[in-house]
C-alpha cells in the first residue's frame, strides 16, 4: 500500500465514530435536559442555545429569536419545542442520539438531522426569561407524573421522590 492510501485510510478510520449513538428515552432525556442548557448547530449552519427549567419552561435563543414564551417537554422518547402563545403554539419535536458528549436531534417524524449539541452544565450561558414570566403548566399537567407531582404540591404526598423534585 502506497503512502497515499495509508494516509487516506487513516484519516477515514479517525473521522469513522469510536462508540455506536445511543438513542435515548424520554426519562433519559428529561434527565438529562431538566436544568441544563443543549447548545449547539443546526445542519442549515446556525447556532441555538436553550437553558431547560424545572418547569418546562426554555430559556435562551432557539437560533431564530430569543425565547420569551417557549416551553420544553418529553413526550415517549421525543423532546418537544413549544414556541408561541398557547392558541397560536407550533410545537417541533425531536429524538436524542448520544455519542460520547455528542447530540444529535432528529426530527421525530422523518429522523431527518436537525441539529448536533452538546449538555453544558447548569444555565452557564445566564439565559433569562427577560422579565417576562409564562408559564408552561398546560403542557405540564399532560405529563404521566402530574398527578402525583398536584397531589404533593397538595400535601398529599411528600414532595420527595416526586419526578422532577430532589
Amino acid at each position: 500500500m502506497n503512502r497515499f492510501a495509508a494516509a487516506m485510510l487513516a484519516g477515514l478510520l479517525a473521522l469513522m465514530p469510536a462508540a455506536r449513538a445511543e438513542m435515548l428515552s424520554g426519562a433519559q432525556i428529561r434527565d438529562l435536559f431538566t436544568g441544563n442548557t443543549i447548545s449547539g448547530n443546526y445542519v442549515t449552519g446556525g447556532p441555538f442555545s436553550e437553558y431547560h427549567a424545572a418547569d418546562g419552561r426554555a430559556l435562551g435563543d432557539n437560533g431564530m429569536t430569543l425565547n420569551v414564551d417557549a416551553c420544553w417537554n418529553t413526550d415517549g422518547d421525543k423532546v418537544c419545542y413549544h414556541y408561541g402563545p398557547q392558541k397560536d403554539r407550533r410545537t417541533y419535536c425531536f429524538t436524542v442520539e448520544r455519542n460520547g458528549d455528542n447530540l444529535a436531534l432528529r426530527v421525530a417524524d422523518s429522523s431527518r438531522l436537525n441539529a448536533l449539541a452538546k449538555v453544558e452544565t447548569g444555565n452557564p450561558r445566564q439565559h433569562t426569561d427577560g422579565g417576562r414570566r409564562w408559564s408552561c403548566d398546560d403542557l405540564l399537567s399532560r405529563r404521566p407524573d402530574a398527578g402525583m407531582r398536584s397531589m404533593a404540591r397538595l400535601g398529599l404526598l411528600p414532595m420527595k421522590g416526586v419526578a422532577g423534585r430532589p
